[in-house]
């Protein structure tokens, strides 16, 4: 081993080993002062685990470099079991990666909260992983053909694929949180993440001093982009209003007169006016809010369900903003209303007690209702 690469793995380790008991130490703390935001929905009992993950990813880091680091001064590199212990490391720390995008709000709609989807990309990456280990011998000397290790191109296709999910989901966390700067760097240091990476196939790609510097700028980066995603995290949830303290009033068709006091939002008439889908679908989500139990309180959001996509969602929250002329301080997200319960299903955050619906409101709607339903709850 060279120094370069010595300076390299010490570092590595030193620095994820940081980083680890950093994100860490902060979901703890946001754990303890935001318990109950984060455990709003006592049904699904369902706690926000991203930072935990991907600290959890850190640690697999520092372990990987520890063993990396011993094999190469015991000298059994060359040995399966050292080889086997990389493919375990590379598993459980891509597990992690994908087990902390789960809980990424902006993450693909494929993988957020979508646990069969996420089941089968493990399944995937287990596999790449057997393949990356058995290649090698299957191939013999035949696994290097012109400078190329044949057998790292499995691994280096899923990598493409987790650098594209954490890619994706960075950029639009960061760009709805108003840091599109940030969600641009991110995007950068993902790419980084991915360069470092090719090294292991394309042999002659590079020398021992830019590939391990490569790699050294890409985790050093990917880790701050993670401490700066726990700080907006922090501010989330520091403004998101509580379900008991936002009122909604149903005046009449169209009007709705709105109360959250976390927002300086306080008894603001709306007039949706000609935006009678979004009226509709914020009065569906109130009705059931109000008289429905269990289940029946959520709407499907889906092609196949009540409310066809999620733009419906965020129309409704972009009209509110776009009526009230909010600044960006009270400007709503679509959390503060509503909560993702699971399996595309949504339900409103307000408390059934502080909705009020106009009598007069709720009969015209239960008769025109094409969803009979509706007739039902009340």
């Amino acid at each position: 081993m060279t120094e370069v690469a010595k300076f390299y793995i010490l570092s590595h380790i030193c620095i994820s080993f940081i980083g680890g008991v950093l994100l860490l130490a902060l979901w703890y703390n946001i754990r303890a002062r935001f318990s109950q935001l984060l455990e709003e929905d006592d049904s699904q009992k369902r706690v926000d685990k991203a930072l935990l993950y991907l600290s959890l990813a850190m640690f697999i880091w520092v372990t990987s470099g520890c063993w990396i680091y011993g094999g190469t001064i015991l000298n059994f590199t060359g040995a399966r079991g050292y080889h086997l212990g990389i493919n375990l490391f590379s598993i459980v720390n891509n597990m992690l990666l994908l087990l902390a995008l789960f809980y990424f709000y902006y993450a693909p709609g494929f993988i957020y909260h979508n646990i069969k989807n996420i089941k089968k990309i493990i399944a995937v990456i287990i596999f790449t992983s057997i393949l990356t280990f058995i290649l090698p011998f299957v191939l013999g000397e035949n696994n290097i053909i012109k400078n190329i290790r044949i057998s790292g191109i499995p691994d280096l296709l899923l990598s493409a694929f987790l650098c594209y999910l954490l890619g994706v989901s960075f950029y639009r966390t960061f760009a709805y949180r108003g840091l599109k700067v940030i969600g641009i760097i991110s995007i950068l240091v993902i790419i980084l993440i991915f360069v470092s990476q090719i090294s292991e196939v394309f042999l002659l790609f590079g020398n021992d001093f830019s590939n391990n510097f490569i790699k050294i700028i890409a985790k050093t980066s990917l880790i701050s982009i993670f401490l700066v995603l726990a700080t907006t995290w922090v501010i989330r949830l520091a403004s998101t209003p509580k379900p008991n303290e936002i009122t909604i009033h149903f005046l009449d068709w169209s009007l709705v007169k709105l109360n959250i006091p976390t927002k300086n939002i306080y008894d603001q008439t709306i007039d949706f006016g000609s935006k009678t889908t979004q009226y509709k679908n914020l009065l569906k989500f109130a009705i059931r809010r109000k008289y429905a139990e269990g289940d029946s309180q959520t709407i499907p959001v889906n092609l196949g369900g009540e409310i066809k996509n999620q733009t419906y969602l965020t129309r409704i929250i972009e009209n509110i903003n776009d009526i009230l002329q909010l600044d960006d301080s009270q400007k709503l997200d679509r959390r503060d209303l509503f909560t993702f319960i699971g399996e595309s299903k949504y339900r409103l955050r307000i408390i059934p007690n502080n909705i009020t619906i106009d009598k007069r409101l709720l009969e015209e709607f239960s008769e025109s209702a094409e969803n009979k339903e509706y007739k039902a709850f009340l």
